[in-house]
C-alpha cells in the first residue's frame, strides 16, 4: 500500500479508538457504503497497516504493581549472541517492549513485575543470564502519566 488517503486514515484512527466497532457503525460514521467500507479495512490489515486487535489491560489490577525502563549494555555483537538474545527477549512474556537503540546504552526494555521483589529475582535469573549484557540500569515507574499505542495519524500523514 503506497499511501493511505483521508478515508483510509479515517478507518484506522477509528478503530485504534475502538477495535470492536463493527462494519455497519463504521461505514455510518464514516458516510461509506458497507461493502467500500469492509473492502478498505481489509486492504489495510491486508497491506499490514492494520496489525491486530487486544484489549487494553490495566496492569495493576492484574497485579503487575511495579513497570521498570531496564537499559542493557553488551559487550558481544556477533549474530549468534544477537540472536540468541533476541529468542531470550522474545519468549519473555514480562518484557512488554524491547529497542535497540542509539546512545550509551544498546537495549531499552520494559518489563513489567508483581513487585520489586518479583522484579529483582526477574533481574537475577533472566537479565543477569543475557548473553553478552555487560551492565544494567534500571529505572522503575513512580507514575504512569501517559501510556497509549494509539498513533498520531493525521499528523504523521502531513506532508
Amino acid at each position: 500500500m503506497d499511501s493511505l488517503d483521508k478515508v483510509d486514515a479515517a478507518i484506522a484512527d477509528r478503530l485504534q479508538l475502538d477495535g470492536r466497532l463493527s462494519n455497519a457503525k463504521l461505514a455510518e460514521q464514516l458516510a461509506l457504503s458497507e461493502a467500500s467500507c469492509w473492502r478498505r479495512h481489509k486492504r489495510l490489515e491486508e497491506a499490514g497497516v492494520i496489525e491486530g486487535y487486544q484489549a487494553i489491560l490495566n496492569r495493576r489490577k492484574l497485579g503487575g504493581g511495579v513497570l521498570a525502563f531496564v537499559q542493557l549494555s553488551c559487550t558481544q555483537h556477533s549474530e549468534e549472541v544477537t540472536a540468541e538474545f533476541e529468542k531470550v527477549i522474545q519468549a519473555c512474556s514480562r518484557v512488554l517492549s524491547c529497542h535497540n537503540t542509539t546512545g550509551e546504552s544498546d537495549f531499552l526494555l520494559q518489563v513489567v513485575a508483581r513487585d520489586l521483589d518479583d522484579y529483582s529475582q526477574f533481574v537475577d535469573k533472566v537479565l543477569r543470564k543475557l548473553p553478552g549484557v555487560s551492565s544494567i540500569r534500571s529505572n522503575i515507574s513512580l507514575r504512569e502519566m501517559k501510556a497509549t499505542n494509539r498513533l498520531p495519524i493525521a499528523e504523521l500523514l502531513e506532508p
